[in-house]
């Protein structure tokens, strides 16, 4: 399992955050004139629709055609209208659709939150507005929402809804705009403020993110949650730093052990090869010994016939017993001398080279990701030494590596897809940036016409540099990365994975530019 750090979460998941939120205006008016303003915050919980308080809309519930919603991102310089398309009075939630932009947008988590727990709050309060709107047209103008951070202080009960307490600040103005964890999920929507009297403290009220869940349920529209704990950048990269020496002392220590062990298994051979040796030293020594007994025995035989006078006996025997002597001194003198060398050492079999190409199954190495907005489940690629990924999406080859960087059209996500051959790792590193900074990339992207699969090597080449220039275009770390562990699909495995445009909800499939 992860672990919960409390090292706090750099800016950019607040930001990254922010940028889905949007201010609320709603203008009622009556034969022709205004006759009332109020506003609001909300945040995008899809691209097209927001999320905000059921009481920043209530008139426009109320009379819907004398009340025009606005709505009013914290990026661009235009703002939209919006149509209400659900209300809920009791949990004080409503939600708004609205045509001409695409928002990023935010991820809700389910999970825990501990008392104490740093949680901030984004939105547009109205004091704030009040003393620094030059006109009414401020109101409807894009500008980044404030931020303030608190501590979570318990969950309530407020009018049978279940709400969540928090220290962070937030005025009137803040009502339908997100409270974070400090990852940057939601937790809740800011509601309401307690009346302090003199002397009083200050609580902020969100309604849960249990009660936006059941809502959204309701209104059958769909949305990004994860429960995975919050583990910030820096936290996740000192683990993983913490795992690689980890890795690199385990495998000197398996290194001191594998030399131990030969050096341990060569003096064993030795000790048997000295031994050995010995025995036949020893051996040949007694065959020696016998060789020369036999001949003494037949030279003595062959006196003995001689005094018999049986002379061609005594010859024969004499010839034979000096052969045998002749030979016991060759054995003797040719026994085994010198040291004695171990036999070499058994070759290690050949490890099996698992393949790298074909259907692979990929599963999410939790451990080495970091895993923020999605709910990453196992995949299925279709890798070919071409750097072809399922058959239609030509990969960069950048060393041992495979590479193709995705900036889509609709989200402000820029992807970096990577395939390493040597460790048969899948990998998404996912940047969440500003519009401007995604105006560049895809102003960069124009310049990459490579789409479809090629054998071509140049044409894979000119795709590497185009997409060089995309990447130095990037900030220095992603804001989430999912790596995965690949082996080779079982052979009913389903077909590979979609190559679709990148959600923050389901896993990261490879997928097309």
């Amino acid at each position: 399992m992860l672990i919960v750090s409390t090292t706090p979460a750099r800016a950019d998941d607040i930001s990254a955050a922010g940028r889905g939120v949007v201010r609320i205006v709603t203008i009622a008016s009556a034969d022709s004139e205004v006759v009332g303003f109020g506003h609001g915050s909300g945040f995008a919980i899809a691209p097209n629709r927001i999320l905000t308080n059921a009481h920043v809309v209530e008139l426009a519930a109320r009379y819907p055609d004398n009340v025009v919603i606005g709505v009013v991102p914290s990026e661009g310089d235009k703002s939209y209208q919006g149509k209400l398309i659900a209300y809920d009075a009791q949990r004080d939630l409503a939600l708004i659709e609205f045509t001409g932009t695409r928002l990023p947008t935010l991820t809700l988590f389910p999970g825990a939150v501990t008392d104490g727990e740093a949680v901030i709050a984004l939105g547009y309060p109205g004091n704030v507005d009040v003393a620094t709107a030059q006109s009414a047209a401020d109101f409807i103008k894009p500008l980044g929402p404030v931020r303030s951070q608190g501590g979570f202080a318990g969950i309530r009960k407020l009018t049978g809804v279940d709400v969540l307490l928090h220290t962070a600040g937030i005025a009137r103005g803040n009502s339908g705009g997100p409270l974070l964890d400090t990852c940057g999920r939601v937790i809740g929507a800011n509601s309401a403020i307690t009346k302090a009297e003199e002397g009083d403290s200050s609580f902020g009220f969100a309604v849960a993110d249990s009660e936006i869940i059941a809502f959204l349920k309701e209104a059958k529209q769909s949305f990004a949650q994860t429960a995975v704990p919050c583990v910030s950048a820096d936290e996740r990269l000192r683990q993983g730093q913490d795992m690689q020496l980890r890795s690199a002392e385990a495998r000197a220590a398996d290194a001191q052990a594998s030399a131990a062990r030969d050096a341990l298994q060569q003096q064993m051979a030795l000790d048997k090869a000295q031994l050995a040796a010995e025995r036949k030293r020893e051996n040949v020594i007694a065959i020696a010994g016998v060789l020369l007994v036999l001949g003494a025995l037949m030279i003595g035989g062959a006196g003995l016939l001689e005094s018999r006078r049986r002379r061609q006996g005594a010859i024969w025997s004499a010839a034979g017993g000096g052969v045998l002597i002749i030979a016991a001194a060759i054995v003797f003198l040719t026994r085994p001398f010198g040291e004695v060398t171990a036999p070499p050492p058994t070759a290690s079999p050949t490890p099996v080279v698992q393949a790298t190409f074909g259907k692979m199954l990929c599963r999410i190495a939790p451990e080495r990701s970091r895993i923020n907005l999605s709910n990453p489940a196992d995949i299925t690629i279709d890798w070919r030494p071409d750097g072809c990924m399922n058959g239609r999406t030509q990969y960069a080859e950048n060393g041992a590596k495979w590479d193709r960087i995705l900036v889509p059209n609709d989200e402000q996500t820029v992807s970096v897809l990577e395939y390493d051959l040597a460790t048969r790792s899948y990998s998404e590193s996912r940047y969440l940036l500003t519009a401007a900074q995604m105006k560049q990339a895809r102003a960069l992207r124009g310049a990459v016409k490579q789409k479809a699969c090629t054998a071509d090597e140049a044409d894979r080449q000119l795709l590497a540099r185009q997409q060089t220039a995309i990447r130095d275009a990037l900030p220095a770390r992603p804001d989430e990365w999912l790596v995965y562990d690949c082996a080779p699909a079982p052979a009913e495995s389903a077909s590979p994975a979609s190559a679709s445009a990148p959600t923050p909800t389901p896993s990261a499939a490879p997928r097309a530019q």
